[in-house]
């Protein structure tokens, strides 16, 4: 069966794991197109690792994290962590 294509179809999609390597839910955020928009999702591992097979996922390398984790700490606090160390 032939699925319609969309243009979220060639979006780069993205995991970012929070849990342990050994737990056996994976808690991650996943992104489409740009990894600073994300949802939390948990699932299973085995299902986890097929979603990323179906998503052809890219896992977000450290400099992705770091502005993710910025970017959290500016909402919620209201200043990066660049200006809290200052």
């Amino acid at each position: 069966m032939n699925h319609p294509t969309s243009a979220l179809d060639h979006l780069p999609r993205y995991v970012r794991v929070r849990s342990g390597e050994q737990d056996t839910f994976v808690e991650f955020d996943f992104a489409i197109g740009s990894p600073e928009l994300y949802v939390e999702l948990v699932l299973p591992r085995p299902a986890f690792q097929q979603f990323c097979l179906t998503n052809r996922v890219q896992h977000m390398n450290a400099q992705m994290s770091e502005a993710i984790n910025a970017d959290m700490q500016k909402w919620r606090y209201g200043e990066s962590a660049q200006e809290s160390s200052d």
